[in-house]
């Protein structure tokens, strides 16, 4: 069957009058990431409006990602040498307790729970940032309907219970946003003192309770195995590209990606996400 007919139509509707070349895609994918972390909020946003997902309860987690190519060890980081070709000069190393160290980035991301898991939020960083930096930054796009956020140990810091429940706040001008909506941040506590303080006490007697419980218990079954799964389906781990910010365009165009297709199967009335695989030829 000849396509091109069809290919030109494509081009057409994308306001293309012929196929970019490569170059173009690769500057392209050097400037796209803060764009897509918008559109995949927008996305966020359509789901909830069209009550495909109820946003009362999200979940949130970060994920270290390989970088394409060789180790770069910390002794040879530290001094800034490149001892050899084939290695991904932004990329830096990064510990969680399941991978232990990993050489690459980090996916940090929001994702609804119930019936149906899709992402809310997600952003990019190198493996060496903390989940607790990022917090601010992937909490601010959530629709407004938020009422509780589960994340685990890693997000147990005062300033982000702050955040959500005060609506925001610019700490050494670092974050240049504020929310306009509440929510209650629900993780283990890591440590209890003699001296500690009543309302860090009632944060730990709300996460113990029988509510408290039920909420983190959705990390597991909503967030985690999405991670998972857009990892498998876009085979992003490890990254198939080198350099900070077309990892970055690569990661969170999948992300936006899987969205749209959760998407397309809600409004065709196939809520399967794992068909997403087999509709991208994966």
């Amino acid at each position: 069957m000849d396509y091109y007919p069809y290919n030109r139509r494509i081009m057409k509707a994308c306001g293309l009058t012929s196929l970019p070349d490569r170059r173009t895609f690769d500057r392209r994918l050097s400037t796209i990431s803060a764009d897509i972390k918008e559109r995949i909020a927008t996305m966020a946003s359509l789901f909830v409006k069209e009550k495909l997902v109820d946003p009362y309860i999200i979940a949130i987690d970060s994920t270290l990602l390989r970088a394409k190519g060789h180790l770069w060890h910390k002794s040879s980081i530290i001094k800034g040498l490149v001892p050899r070709s084939g290695i991904d000069t932004d990329a830096r190393w990064g510990f969680s307790h399941t991978k232990q160290w990993i050489f690459g980035y980090k996916l940090h991301i929001t994702s609804s729970t119930g019936s149906l898991i899709i992402p809310l939020s997600a952003d990019f960083t190198q493996a060496d940032v903390q989940d607790n930096q990022m917090y601010p930054a992937i909490t601010s796009l959530l629709p407004n309907e938020v009422r509780y956020a589960a994340a685990d140990l890693g997000y147990d810091d005062h300033k982000l219970y702050k955040f959500s429940t005060d609506k925001g706040f610019d700490d050494h001008k670092l974050y240049k946003f504020s929310t306009d909506k509440g929510f209650e941040l629900v993780c283990p506590i890591s440590e209890i003192y003699n001296h500690t303080s009543s309302d860090r006490l009632q944060l730990i007697n709300f996460y113990d309770s029988e509510l408290g419980q039920a909420i983190y218990s959705w990390r597991s079954i909503s967030v985690e195995p999405l991670i998972e799964h857009i990892k498998d389906v876009f085979k992003i781990d490890p990254l198939p590209i080198s350099g900070y910010q077309k990892g970055a365009a690569v990661v969170l165009l999948s992300v936006l990606i899987y969205q749209i297709m959760v998407y397309y199967n809600c409004i065709t009335g196939n809520k399967q996400p794992k068909a997403i695989k087999h509709m991208l030829g994966s």
